[in-house]
């Protein structure tokens, strides 16, 4: 290793697809033939990357995605073998495949060599019983070779050294195959080995006190020529990886998995060269260039880096050419003048399927027919030639089908509905309006049938996906989805895997009760997680159906260092899969739950009495059998199921309940190694627990490891709806089904008895998804009233559905097992507790955060609690502005069409609300700006007004509010009944991350529109022409914004009042039409933006900021109206009140 060797690239590991997280690479080699480098993921993906810059070159699958990582990768003239625990796939470097090979012997592969026959054969072996030789000219299995050892790692050196799993090399005849030596390397396992020439190095593990493997401080060497062992070379660090360097014959090349690099003479390992790698958390694997000129190494982070010499950088000695796709010529630049012809001009693209687009052949033997639509059948009228009607199926006359097409549609998955705006388009554009109009698609959601008996995925269980169109997530039709009064839950924010749990909790009567109980507490702590659940359970309530999203929720928890160490972020590198994440989640929140709850609450100790399971752990040394007890109280308990033995012959199975797997658990009985004190060395100890007290609400993880607790999930009818649990002196026993009934009519015991509320399943979908999580819930138990019988639904985020008790609780071994269960007494069923609302605590309204801001700059001025307390009716104008904090991502196919692939991401960065009634009516009240988190990557200043002096504290003039705080005052107007007036609304509660019920909406966008026009009219242009105001000059205002929206209100009234409101729309339009719908500027009008008008001071007669209301003018009072009592507003020119 020269001394000017150094990291030359470093790329991050592509992820398995688009909307995956990265995953680590399982796999790597250099090719000996070009300058490539191959890899392969967890998913069965290989990947090539070409030259020192690791640029992307080929990327292919080399088996499905549920069947594993590629396990290993060689290389020959012809191509790639990359070789999966069942198969073994062979593709040219083009990743064009050549042969697959599946064999019933291929049972759990692990590795593989070339054999006597160069690169014409190679051996594999694993796990397994049998070893197979495969030719690879004819892509065939050839042999196989019963062998009692099961190897791990092989490699081809005299002889084909294959490692086993127990720390052993055994030497193979390349021809025969039969063990010529065998050398015990390591006491424990084998974690790396290389052979070259005459000699042999490996790297392994020792199993040290308390059953933990350690890597050996020292590399292991054995002399082939000789068949005798060295002296192992000492490596400090711990030896983890290791390679022979390809050209000098005894000089090998040590790696640790903290960086370090040692390249040691065996035959001098006094003289070594160490470099250290930089690497910010461990290595995975290494490998060396067949040139020793380059060297590659993996990371945890997902990272591939290349080190090597800058001047002599090259993986092969002489490369052949690598083969590249032929470039695309770009278009020649045409002159366009007024005189350049036309035809010159090549054929736009279309959105849509023209008529002339037939297919190649018309007459398509084979093709499925055509299904019509019942409702469409139903009306067509019969005649002598057949039926005929009106054509509603959105196809011309006679255009051919591509049934072909739909067929797969159909086994993909449910078919994406039309976006909102495509839907508004066709309705104004269909004749006589959309009564008559018969519906494109009965609903497929109430004609599919589900059924988890199935061996494929369902379609209701699949991943469902956002679409997104020029419009953005709003456009997309998430009412297709969801016909139920229950609200589902967006996809596309980071961490949503959560939403399973989040809707369990939801439909929890108990953890909902105290999570709104805490909300309207005084809390305004920022990593609040109960206040956030308590936000979140309040939206889901008034949302009633529409959908919503937990994106505060889930932000606080990104913000939370535990979480990102325990591995419960998506957006951190892990392998762990979204069923262990949940688990783990729960734990997480239910503890945070506990904690958060405290602090504020009368009883401090209810959330966490609420959710513990109270037992004494009692630890047993069954040598000298001392024993000690300590405290065992848990929030989640982890199903532990008993030992399933063989029965003998004629034997019946013992049926296993999930009564007797619940008991099982929760006492915990088990024997392990563990340190006595007393006798000073590790003996058998026991443990068990004595159960004091089961909580009110029973939370279990599964934790389904094999495939005989997949069995017992399957059994119909395993979960039972209802279980009894009794506890006495310190015994626990659990009941279901006949014993229960039995148990509670004798009335002997005091036992309780816990509903199932429902169940986070976990979904395998197979080759085409990744796995993910839906839940199915009983709802009846949340309902106020219990409507005696059960109403099980399916939560699949965004899509939810009725189902029945029995489809919700069978569970199939291929693709749907349950992952956290919730149970809960079952006198709590239907005790929804409101109490809440009359208890909320609005002093944070009322807190003025900048007490000593400059009243000359100041823009607010803060409720006064004795003379404008809001309360229903009050009408509050609200406006708020953004920034971006993630870049939409862009995809441009090869029609040249865009389609979002994750849209704009916006973070709240300034709110503020006004007055809307009263004699300051127009005065703000709140004017908070937001202390952002996240990176911002556009502070969209031309719209939003928003610059990098306004969000930092320490230059900033205004006050800079955590988004808690900001977000919980309007909380707190929202559940005090007041009505939020605006401009365009919708946007703006979006991003607050707020649900606010149409009765409590008041948006002008929505009063000026005509929906025969389909165009909605900005703020501006109403000012512009029924104000005779210009706003929005160079950029937006919140403040200004707010007031110009409670004006157009007040004219709305006067044209409502007046009974011209038709007229004035049609001439609102219609003078928009001839200014394009945007206000039109003077000449030379050149007027700078200023900052926030500050609040007029007392007394003073200068010029208002917004025109003040005439005492005189017409007013009308409103019932329980705030700020004042009455609303006042001023008759425009044209009414007749004038």
């Amino acid at each position: 290793m020269d001394a000017d060797w150094d990291e030359i690239a470093r790329v991050p590991f592509p992820p398995p697809n688009l909307h995956a997280m990265p995953t680590p690479v399982s796999t790597m080699t250099f090719d000996n033939l070009q300058e490539l480098l191959w890899t392969g993921n967890e998913y069965g993906r290989v990947t090539s990357f070409y030259g020192a810059e690791l640029q992307r070159y080929t990327s292919f699958r080399s088996h499905a995605a549920t069947e594993g990582p590629v396990r290993q990768i060689l290389v020959n003239d012809k191509g790639v073998i990359a070789l999966g625990a069942k198969d073994l796939h062979m593709a040219i470097r083009r990743g064009l495949p050549q042969w697959h090979i599946r064999h019933p012997d291929m049972k759990d592969l692990k590795c593989m060599s070339f054999t006597s026959k160069g690169t014409a054969e190679v051996l594999l072996a694993g796990l397994q019983e049998v070893m197979l030789v495969v030719d690879l000219n004819k892509g065939e299995v050839t042999k196989q070779i019963p062998t009692e050892h099961r190897y791990t790692i092989m490699r081809r050196g005299r002889y084909i050294c294959a490692a086993t799993k127990t720390g052993s090399v055994h030497l193979l005849d390349p021809i025969s195959f039969a063990v010529v030596r065998t050398w015990n390397a390591h006491s424990a396992l084998i974690s790396d080995m290389d052979a070259q020439h005459d000699f042999i190095v490996t790297c392994g593990y020792s199993l040290r006190q308390g059953q933990n493997y350690v890597l050996d401080p020292f590399l292991n060497v054995f002399d082939i020529k000789q068949m005798s062992s060295m002296p192992p070379i000492p490596f400090p660090a711990g030896a983890a990886y290791v390679r022979m360097h390809p050209r000098m014959l005894t000089t090998s090349i040590v790696v640790s998995q903290g960086g370090q690099i040692h390249i040691v003479d065996l035959m001098n390992p006094n003289s070594s060269n160490v470099r250290q790698a930089n690497v910010l958390t461990y290595l995975a694997m290494f490998d060396v260039a067949p040139s020793g000129e380059a060297i590659a190494l993996t990371d945890a982070d997902c990272q591939i880096h290349l080190w090597g010499s800058p001047s002599k950088m090259h993986f092969v000695d002489l490369p052949a050419p690598v083969e590249f796709a032929t470039p695309e010529e770009p278009s020649p630049q045409i002159e366009w003048t007024a005189d350049t012809p036309s035809n010159l001009i090549g054929l736009p693209y279309y959105r849509e399927l023209l008529a002339s687009a037939w297919p190649e052949n018309v007459s398509d033997v084979g093709a499925p027919p055509v299904k019509y639509d019942p409702q469409f059948l139903a009306s067509l009228k019969p005649s002598d030639f057949g039926l005929y009607g009106r054509n509603t199926r959105g196809l011309r006359r006679n255009q051919v089908e591509l049934t072909r097409d739909s067929e797969k549609q159909g086994k993909t998955g449910l078919k994406a509905p039309k976006f909102l705006s495509e839907k508004a388009r066709e309705s104004a554009q269909s004749i006589g309006g959309g009564d008559d109009k018969a519906e494109d698609l009965a609903s497929p959601l109430g004609d599919m049938t589900i059924d988890s008996k199935k061996a494929e995925v369902p379609v209701m269980y699949r991943s469902v996906e956002i679409k997104y169109s020029k419009f953005g997530v709003d456009d997309f039709d998430f009412g297709f989805y969801n016909k139920t009064r229950h609200s589902g839950l967006e996809t596309h924010i980071s961490n949503s895997y959560a939403n399973a749990l989040l809707q369990i909790l939801h439909f929890t009567p108990l953890v909902r009760n105290l999570a709104l109980q805490h909300a309207a507490t005084a809390c305004v702590g920022e990593l609040c997680l109960l206040c956030e659940l308590g936000f979140l359970f309040d939206m889901l309530e008034k949302a009633e159906g529409s959908i919503c999203q937990a994106t505060n929720l889930l932000k606080t928890l990104s913000n939370y260092p535990q979480a990102g160490a325990l591995g419960l972020l998506e957006e951190d590198p892990h392998n762990t899969s979204v069923n262990i994440m949940l688990q783990g989640l729960t734990r997480f929140l239910l503890d945070r739950f506990a904690q958060d709850y405290k602090p504020l609450s009368p009883n401090p100790a209810a959330m966490e009495q609420m959710l513990t399971t109270h037992a004494t752990s009692s630890i047993k040394c069954m040598n000298c059998r001392s024993e000690y007890t300590r405290p065992a109280a848990t929030f989640v308990n982890d199903l532990m199921y008993p030992s399933l033995k063989a029965p003998g012959r004629n034997a019946k199975s013992p049926r296993i309940t999930f009564s007797q797997v619940l008991k099982h658990s929760i006492e915990r009985e088990t024997t392990s190694k563990g340190w006595c004190s007393r006798c000073q060395r590790y003996q058998t100890i026991a443990t068990r627990k004595t159960v004091h007290n089961i909580p009110a609400v029973l939370m279990l993880n599964t934790t389904i490891t094999s495939q005989e607790h997949k069995m017992l999930w399957a059994t119909p009818g395993w979960l039972p709806e209802e279980i009894g649990i009794i506890v006495e002196q310190g015994q626990f026993f659990c009941y279901e089904g006949e014993d229960l009934k039995l148990h509670l009519q004798r009335g002997i015991h005091n036992i309780t008895v816990y509903s199932l509320v429902g169940a986070a399943v976990n979904i395998e979908n197979g080759q085409a998804q990744k796995p993910h999580l839906v839940s199915v819930i009983n709802v009846a138990h949340a309902e106020p009233t219990d409507p005696g019988k059960s109403k099980w639904h399916l939560f699949n985020d965004f899509l939810v559905r009725s189902v029945t008790a029995e489809e919700a609780l069978t569970f199939n071994t291929a693709w749907k097992l349950p992952s956290v269960l919730a149970f809960q007494v079952k006198e709590a069923n239907n005790q929804m507790d409101t109490s809440w609302k009359t208890a909320l605590d609005t002093s944070l309204l009322y807190q003025d955060f900048n007490p000593n801001a400059d009243p000359a700059t100041k823009t607010y001025q803060v409720l006064n609690p004795d003379t404008e307390a809001p309360g229903p009716g009050t009408i509050i104008a609200l406006d708020t502005e953004f920034v971006a904090v993630r870049q939409p991502e862009i995809e441009m196919n090869s029609d040249g069409e865009r389609e979002t692939i994750r849209p704009i991401v916006y973070a709240l960065a300034r709110v503020s609300v006004v007055r809307g009634q009263g004699q300051d009516e127009g005065k703000p009240f709140i004017d908070d700006y937001i202390a952002i988190r996240e990176p911002i990557v556009d502070y969209l200043t031309s719209y939003s007004g928003i610059t990098q002096q306004d969000l930092d504290p320490r230059v900033a003039n205004h006050c800079i509010l955590s988004l808690k705080k900001a977000y919980k005052k309007l909380w707190i107007l929202l559940n005090l009944g007041c009505k939020f007036l605006g401009h365009g609304l919708k946007q703006d509660f979006r991003v607050i991350n707020i649900h606010v019920p149409k009765v409590q909406v008041i948006d002008t966008i929505d009063l000026f529109f005509l929906k025969a026009r389909l165009r909605r009219l900005s703020l501006a242009f109403l000012a512009w022409y029924l104000l005779k105001e210009d706003i929005q000059l160079e950029t937006h205002d919140s403040i200004e914004d707010s007031r110009t929206a409670l004006k157009l209100y007040r004219k709305f009234l006067e044209f409502e009042d007046a009974g011209i409101l038709d007229q004035m729309l049609l001439d609102i339009y219609r003078v928009g039409r001839d200014v394009n719908f945007k206000p039109p500027r003077k000449e030379g009008q050149g007027i700078q933006r200023t900052d926030t008008p500050p609040l007029p001071a007392e007394g003073s007669t200068g010029p208002p900021t917004t025109p003040k209301r005439d005492s005189g003018s017409l007013t009308a009072s409103v019932p329980g109206s705030a700020f004042g009592g009455t609303l006042s507003w001023t008759p425009g020119k044209g009414s007749p009140m004038r």
